[in-house]
């Protein structure tokens, strides 16, 4: 959800469509950042993988890392918790089962 300075009621920018795996529903989502753009980034560790909302793009969000099932090869998590980007753009995400930070580059 999000609220603007002063909103008597949020906005749903992501998901809101009940727990599964398509474009438009998350499953437990954990990490989030929020780029200049506008652009929301979200770990979800019940489907394994990093999701991508645009600001033009409300409804359905974009597979970007991850979503190849739970498990340790290099694009797959075990409970993402947390992402963050670094200042040339790389994507670091938190793999916690996996016990490690996995790097990114990203488009």
């Amino acid at each position: 959800m999000k609220w603007n300075k002063g909103a008597k009621e949020g906005i749903v920018v992501a998901g809101g469509q009940g727990g599964g795996d398509s474009l438009t529903q998350l499953h437990y989502p954990n990490g989030l950042f929020v780029d200049t753009l506008g652009t929301l980034y979200v770990t979800e560790y019940g489907n394994s993988r990093v999701m991508r909302w645009t600001q033009g793009d409300k409804k359905q969000g974009t597979v970007i890392v991850g979503g190849n099932g739970q498990g340790a090869e290099a694009n797959q998590f075990h409970y993402p918790v947390d992402l963050s980007f670094d200042r040339h753009g790389n994507l670091y995400v938190v793999d916690r089962n996996n016990h490690r930070v996995q790097r990114f580059s990203i488009e």
